[in-house]
């Protein structure tokens, strides 16, 4: 195994399939592919992928329904490309577990920079969590002021080992989740627009004046979304995040 561990094709167009197999060996991972969504499941499974494209349009199953039994036992990356150029289809992803969306045809290059983009940002380690959350010394360090982790309203996020708690219950996040929440954390109470989310959510692929879409802003307002939902965030009295209309969203204040 290389040292940037599985990538599984899921595509069931040949010459795709060949395309996105020889961009991700070219990146440096072990390649294995499937032409089906069940059987890209299996696959996925056996391989202990580390990053996964997916087709939407499969002949058996979905991508959408792929995906949702990815997530079911693996936290793998997963970009999916799609012909369809239906919003809807964009929202749906992200709502379903992936962390990119690509439409075809698409550029090798984007795609590798995309994937090497999420590489770079590894995902939280919840056994770190569930560690720093039981050990009764930890909150009484003397060294607390050097700490890197972030406090906000009983929430704890450490960005060394992307881990997050609230009241010291572990909450499991996907890469784009964390990244946002944590970009709002460093915000101390600062607007940030829809924009400047975006590219914290691609990371480096996006340069200052690279294009923002309307889908793109569209695709933070959903991972903000099950953000909120996975904090367990009440709508109407917001303890961390809040919607400031037509701009982005902002830290709540501190209680």
């Amino acid at each position: 195994m290389t040292d940037l561990g599985v990538a599984v094709v899921v595509e069931d167009d040949e010459d795709v399939r060949n395309l996105v197999e020889a961009v991700l060996s070219q990146a440096g991972f072990e390649v294995h592919s499937a032409a089906g969504g069940r059987e890209g499941v299996d696959v996925v499974r056996a391989r202990e992928a580390s990053v996964v494209t997916l087709d939407v349009g499969l002949p058996d199953i979905d991508g959408f329904e792929v995906l949702r039994r990815i997530r079911q036992f693996s936290d793998a990356y997963v970009v999916m490309l799609t012909a369809r150029t239906d919003e809807l289809d964009t929202l749906t992803a992200f709502h379903t577990g992936a962390d990119d969306f690509l439409a075809k045809p698409f550029r090798p290059r984007e795609l590798r920079a995309r994937v090497g983009a999420m590489m770079r940002r590894p995902r939280q380690d919840l056994g770190a969590v569930e560690g720093s959350a039981t050990d009764p010394g930890a909150a009484a360090a003397p060294a607390a002021s050097q700490s890197p982790v972030l406090h906000h309203n009983g929430l704890d996020l450490n960005p060394e080992t992307r881990s997050v708690s609230v009241d010291g219950v572990a909450v499991s996040l996907t890469r784009s989740e964390f990244d946002l929440l944590q970009a709002l954390l460093k915000g101390a109470g600062a607007v940030r627009s829809k924009t400047e989310l975006v590219r914290v959510v691609r990371g480096d692929y996006y340069r200052a004046d690279a294009y923002i879409s309307e889908s793109d802003e569209r695709a933070v307002e959903v991972h903000i979304g099950n953000l909120r939902r996975k904090l367990g965030e009440d709508p109407v009295q917001p303890r961390w995040l809040q919607t400031v209309r037509g701009v982005g969203y902002r830290l709540s204040p501190a209680r």
